[in-house]
């Protein structure tokens, strides 16, 4: 079941040509689709959907990326808006809370993961001005652009994630390691890993 909050974008995808070329890990599925071809690659600068993705990925390890985009919107509701500041201050009961609800993953070490993150988070902007200061200084502040023929030619993490990956753990982030961090900076456009035939490479 998906909120009304993005039927509009998937009504945009339904009458879109089907014959679309896109990356080949995009299946049929029209919430993938729209994921791929409105969000995936892009850079983010906004540090509120910068949280949200840090949240969504660290909750993606061991799992789908389509479980966790069909259950974000419940992810949403459940963490307050990916309020960040809200999250730094979960109680007990807000984790027995989170716990007990059955529309998003329940996983203690993760959910605790997300509230310590929060926290550090924080700490990262009084630092550093902005969390999207500190991400975006790893690459000059301009996006890397792969040019990868096929999916398979992609990795599943870099020097790079690596080097990000080991200053998040140093900086006591949880859930980050460098295979989730790179699928991070997939998400938020540090770098762009559309394919050579994808349309968005067109």
């Amino acid at each position: 079941m998906y909120f009304a909050g993005v039927s509009f974008l998937l009504d945009l995808h339904r009458v879109k040509n089907m014959e679309t070329k896109r990356c080949a890990w995009c299946t049929k599925d029209i919430l993938y689709q729209a994921y791929h071809d409105e969000e995936w690659g892009i850079p983010v600068y906004e540090d509120t959907k910068l949280f949200e993705f840090l949240v969504l990925e660290s909750f993606q390890a061991g799992l789908s990326w389509l479980t966790i985009l069909k259950r974000r919107e419940y992810f949403r509701e459940a963490f307050d808006g990916f309020d960040y500041k809200k999250i730094a201050r979960y109680s007990e009961n807000k984790v027995l809370e989170l716990l007990s609800n059955e529309k998003i993953i329940r996983h203690k070490g993760k959910i605790s993961a997300v509230i310590n993150n929060a926290e550090k988070f924080q700490q990262v902007q009084r630092e550093f001005g902005s969390f999207s200061e500190y991400l975006w200084q790893f690459v000059g502040g301009e996006p890397i652009k792969n040019h990868f023929k096929t999916i398979s030619e992609i990795p599943s993490a870099t020097e790079l994630s690596d080097k990000i990956a080991k200053d998040l753990k140093k900086r006591g982030f949880r859930f980050l390691g460098s295979t989730t961090v790179y699928a991070y900076m997939q998400a938020v456009g540090v770098v762009d890993d559309h394919t050579s035939d994808c349309w968005k490479r067109q």
